[in-house]
């Protein structure tokens, strides 16, 4: 995790503009995220936002559910700074740096979301990320995730992979592909099979655990307490 730590807080300022680069699709599998969370528009909610990068989920939660009160986790300094700069109209948010594999709240929330952030964990410590997770929650309360993921076979991994450098080569050069974000890739990312995430989400006792958007290697899932 530290060389995640290192690579996001120099990447910090520039991160908005590079993930769209970076990430297939990336403002449609935030708002499947978003669109996911069961409340009315109108409802007081509190929600955890683990690994909020630079708010972009936080900030997709606020409009559609401003009496949300949003507690923002990341491991970086860097993203939390550029997090409460795009969040600075809101006064309901608390922002907390971390790993977030060592915080503990009991039973606070009525949604826990989180975005590229999971597979960074080894697969033992995503599966009891889950166990951990649903013990924040209120009953009822619901988490999803939007998430790398691999496939069912090497073969639809390749597939995967070959899509999304296909994605990254329409905006950065082969040579930043193949030197930077490849390499990265396989140093810093740990994902998991998406029936493997759904398998562990059950077996911690989530309920109605569905995929609600997927494209390759990336996908969002989730489920309620």
């Amino acid at each position: 995790m530290k060389h995640v730590k290192n690579h996001f807080e120099e990447e910090a300022e520039e991160f908005d503009q590079l993930i769209q680069t970076i990430i297939p699709f990336y403002e449609d599998m935030v708002s499947a995220l978003v669109l996911s969370l069961p409340f009315h528009p109108k409802e007081q909610i509190k929600i955890l936002d683990l690994g909020c990068g630079t708010g972009n989920i936080s900030q997709k939660i606020k409009e559609k559910f401003p009496n949300a009160r949003i507690t923002c986790v990341d491991l970086a300094e860097n993203m939390i700074k550029m997090a409460k700069t795009k969040l600075s109209p809101y006064d309901d948010i608390e922002y907390i740096r971390a790993d977030f594999r060592e915080l503990e709240f009991q039973e606070e929330y009525e949604a826990v979301v989180s975005s590229l952030a999971l597979h960074h964990l080894s697969p033992e410590e995503q599966r009891s990320f889950y166990r951990r997770i649903i013990g924040f929650l209120k009953g009822g309360g619901v988490f999803y995730n939007a998430d790398n993921i691999l496939g069912s076979t090497p073969y639809l991994n390749q597939v995967y992979m070959d899509k999304w450098v296909e994605f990254m080569l329409q905006y950065r050069s082969r040579e930043e592909v193949e030197e930077i974000w490849l390499p990265k890739h396989r140093e810093e990312d740990f994902p998991s099979p998406l029936h493997h995430h759904i398998q562990w989400m059950k077996e911690a006792g989530f309920t109605d655990v569905d995929v609600v958007w997927k494209y390759y290697m990336f996908g969002v899932y989730g489920g309620k307490k």
